[in-house]
């Protein structure tokens, strides 16, 4: 059974995923991790993991996660998301733009 839990594992930290937080100032940060919840009670809290962009400037909402796969497709999603402005940031986190039309 040892082995069935390293496969599944394994294929977690596989699955990347987009993520986008919300500041007291309301500004967004756009972050990519394989494991988001982690990642969002780091990034929360006064961990040394946690994005300077984020520091002091709490608290933190996370407003919107999208699986995406890869490590690969993961960052080229998050530049393309990041070159976004910030109507065009609100469209995908509130579903009107998709976010596999970033890629085209």
């Amino acid at each position: 059974m040892a082995g069935t839990q390293d496969d599944k594992n394994a294929l977690k930290e596989s699955e990347w995923s987009l993520y986008m937080i919300k500041t007291r100032l309301n500004t967004l940060y756009t972050g990519i991790s394989t494991d988001v919840e982690r990642r969002f009670k780091e990034h929360s809290g006064a961990s040394k993991r946690a994005a300077r962009y984020l520091k002091g400037k709490g608290p933190l909402e996370l407003v919107w996660q999208q699986s995406v796969g890869s490590k690969s497709d993961a960052l080229i999603l998050e530049y393309q998301v990041k070159k976004l402005n910030r109507r065009q940031k609100l469209s995908l986190i509130e579903g009107e733009i998709a976010l596999a039309s970033l890629l085209e």
